[in-house]
């Protein structure tokens, strides 16, 4: 594909995004005060595919992305307009491209404030809020045991049943994307008499490290995983995204030093896949991921 539009005085060119997109989506990130890094930004061009839309001198514009997951299902993300560009269409045209191409899956996106209407007037419709903790590892506060629960380092033979807990959790196997994550991170498992019941990961990523996925039958449970992975990195800047009003959870992170620093809205389009109940998502793996 390789398309044109009009934005401002100027003809924009829109263009497939591949490996050699990196530095102007980074240039985009950047312009909207996203911390990924350029590999954080490789790993999404590897799992995604999408466009960037750019001037007659090569400068970006504003670029969109989905992944897909599974057959009938797909994430959207990397949906960056700077500023300066925000009302003169090119985020509706690179979108519009994107649900042509997403045609007939599900969708789900986590929408900031600045793109929250433009996703409303696509017939998105909101889930919940995605509450974005973060901030420098201190002291991390006790937990609870979680009686009869094992925790223990994830490892190869952890892969199938992490995989089996996050597509009840998330709503769609997502094979790629965990491979990927998997491959970058450490991780915890929790098994009760044998059962798997929650697992995370923690990656490097923008300013420190992510926690994510972090999947758990309860909060409590979601709390000791959490907690077990800061004390790994504490000293450093950790990040964890909670698409869930955990109090319990969110209390927790801010003592640790992880304070509320941002929100956004978690939306769909089509099926709602997210579970709500038994193993669920207290933690993002990205906001372009899920």
């Amino acid at each position: 594909m390789n398309d044109t539009f009009r934005i401002d005085n100027f003809e924009a060119q829109v263009v497939p995004i591949d490996p050699g997109s990196r530095d102007v989506l980074h240039e985009l990130t950047v312009s909207v005060f996203w911390p990924h890094r350029q590999s954080d930004i490789d790993l999404l061009i590897r799992l995604g595919r999408g466009y960037v839309a750019l001037d007659e001198i090569g400068r970006p514009l504003g670029s969109a992305m989905h992944f897909p997951m599974g057959d009938d299902f797909a994430m959207l993300g990397m949906m960056v307009t700077p500023p300066r560009l925000q009302a003169q269409g090119a985020g509706r045209a690179l979108l519009g491209q994107i649900l042509q191409d997403c045609s007939g899956r599900d969708l789900r996106l986590n929408a900031t404030r600045a793109g929250y209407r433009l996703y409303r007037s696509v017939g998105f419709v909101d889930v919940g809020t995605v509450w974005q903790h973060q901030g420098i590892v201190g002291a991390v506060p006790q937990v609870d045991a979680v009686s009869g629960v094992d925790l223990a380092v994830m490892t190869a033979a952890d892969h199938a049943a992490i995989a089996q807990m996050d597509a009840q959790a998330f709503g769609a196997r997502r094979s790629a994307v965990l491979d990927a994550l998997i491959g970058i991170s450490t991780g915890l498992i929790a098994t009760r008499a044998g059962v798997p019941c929650g697992f995370a990961l923690m990656r490097r990523f923008g300013k420190g490290h992510v926690i994510g996925p972090l999947v758990a039958d309860s909060e409590a449970l979601a709390m000791l995983i959490a907690a077990t992975l800061m004390r790994q990195a504490q000293g450093s800047f950790v990040r964890l995204d909670a698409p869930r009003d955990s109090q319990h959870l969110r209390a927790f992170l801010t003592r640790a030093g992880m304070v509320e620093y941002d929100t956004v809205t978690e939306m769909h389009r089509g099926r709602q896949r997210r579970a709500t109940e038994g193993l669920v998502t207290y933690g993002l793996a990205a906001h372009s991921l899920g």
